[in-house]
């Protein structure tokens, strides 16, 4: 997400910002605009670039701007879905964007709809706009602090009427959410990478449980609950967000490095070459490579016209993007016994035809190192694996999923050095991070069910040997 407030390029800033987070969605991308007096909207599916073509921002003129890339952990695909989303009643219109996904969703969208509410998408977003017309009294700001009140999960939200822009994050700050300035206008944006791009200056994060209000009068900050508990997601660090980002000002490059230097401190391994899995597993690569003093090289090229694997909606779509994704060196693995760093194994495929890549162009040995702990417990938080029937590591010991990759060697990062490396370690149990789907452990009240099926079936599972 991204937004503007006080600036007469704001769509266009919108724009840029949101081009620096394409990673974070891919499946559609939108922008809302106010003039003081109306809200534009202009939204797709598809990239941003292929959303917004020669001259489309022109017509979105105004002072404010919401925008929202797709990644959907909730809701089909379909232009219904793509955010912003757009309200309009007799009291006043009102935009919404959304990052995070509703513990509570389903529950409450039946009792809305037998209040008489009637849904135009299937995503969990369009929840709280509903909600935020019927509490119908007080300011925006008021009747805002009331919806959320009810809310459960994951979510930060950029709301935004004729007037005023509102920001909010849950009470556990899953996602991150930051405010900056630029030439006198406020912005706001889901990684501090996007304020780079625009020339914006880092002033703060959103805190958990805080209500952000901007209007033409300056920015002020209210609470809509003191039961706040920070625990962001810790796949931000390991892979969503981009190197350049900083959260809780620790910088995502610094910290994926570390965790590739913890990793040789837990699992060493005689090697030739060091390779990273792009993107993210890049800044992890160099520093397993430095803390070996094995050679870093580049493997595995990624084609930079093909998205996120991860982060596409079916599975068919995931294994078909890998080949498309990436190509061996043959120079830089033939002959030789390579260590592939790569952030997390979820579904286990991505792993086996990249581990088969390596194996085509010559690679002698391949021995796989991930700097997380094995993804064992379902996201209800944003990210889309909401079963455990997913995850290969809940049905799965190491050893196992080694065979199933045909790695000759696979190692996990343990949760303490994860927290290590990224500088919790030093902190109380709660260590400011979400560790659910290492631990079983979930911040919030988890309604599905499934979640405490995984959780008794992961408490059951033994493991064999790692190798």
């Amino acid at each position: 997400m991204f937004g503007v407030w006080g600036h007469p390029e704001a769509a266009r800033l919108t724009y840029y910002g949101l081009h620096s987070l394409q990673h974070r969605g891919q499946e559609g991308a939108g922008i809302v605009v106010t003039d003081g007096e109306t809200l534009k909207i202009s939204k797709g599916p598809g990239l941003l670039t292929e959303v917004f073509g020669t001259g489309e921002l022109d017509s979105l003129t105004g002072k404010a701007a919401i925008g929202h890339v797709r990644y959907s952990t909730a809701g089909e695909e379909g232009y219904e879905n793509v955010q912003p989303l757009l309200f309009n009643s007799q009291t006043g219109s009102l935009a919404l964007a959304h990052n995070g996904s509703l513990t509570n969703a389903d529950a409450l969208k039946s009792q809305l709809e037998y209040q008489g509410s009637i849904f135009q998408t299937t995503s969990d977003t369009e929840i709280l706009a509903h909600l935020i017309r019927r509490v119908g009294f007080g300011n925006i700001e008021d009747q805002v602090k009331s919806a959320l009140s009810i809310l459960k999960g994951a979510y930060a939200y950029l709301i935004m009427t004729e007037k005023k822009l509102l920001a909010a994050l849950d009470p556990n700050g899953f996602r991150p959410l930051s405010i900056g300035r630029l030439d006198g206008a406020y912005v706001l944006a889901s990684e501090t990478c996007a304020f780079d791009v625009i020339g914006a200056t880092y002033e703060r994060e959103v805190m958990p449980g805080e209500l952000i209000i901007i209007d033409d009068t300056g920015l002020r900050s209210e609470r809509f609950t003191m039961n706040a508990n920070h625990a962001v997601c810790s796949m931000e660090y390991i892979y969503f967000a981009r190197p350049d980002s900083d959260f809780d000002n620790i910088n995502v490059h610094s910290a994926r490095k570390r965790l590739g230097k913890q990793m040789v401190a837990e699992a060493p391994v005689e090697a030739d070459v060091v390779t990273g899995v792009p993107d993210s597993s890049i800044s992890a690569a160099i520093g397993y490579a430095e803390a070996s003093g094995i050679p870093y090289e580049l493997g595995l090229i990624k084609n930079r016209y093909v998205g996120r694997t991860f982060i596409q909606p079916t599975q068919e779509m995931r294994e078909r993007g890998v080949k498309m994704k990436l190509s061996p060196v043959r120079g830089v693995v033939e002959g030789k016994r390579v260590v592939m760093v790569d952030d997390s194994i979820v579904r286990g495929t991505t792993s086996r035809r990249i581990v088969q890549l390596l194996r085509d162009a010559g690679a002698i040995e391949v021995h796989v190192r991930i700097t997380a702990p094995p993804i064992e417990f379902p996201c209800f938080y944003g990210v889309d694996t909401t079963s455990k029937e997913e995850l290969i590591a809940a049905s799965m010991s190491i050893e196992e999923i080694r065979q199933e990759i045909g790695a000759d060697s696979l190692e996990f990062l343990s949760k303490e050095g994860l927290l290590k490396a990224i500088g919790r370690q030093d902190q109380d149990e709660n260590c400011g991070q979400c560790l659910a789907c290492f631990t079983g452990k979930y911040p919030t009240e988890v309604f599905p069910d499934e979640a405490t099926n995984s959780n008794m079936a992961a408490q059951k599972k033994t493991k064999a040997p790692t190798s």
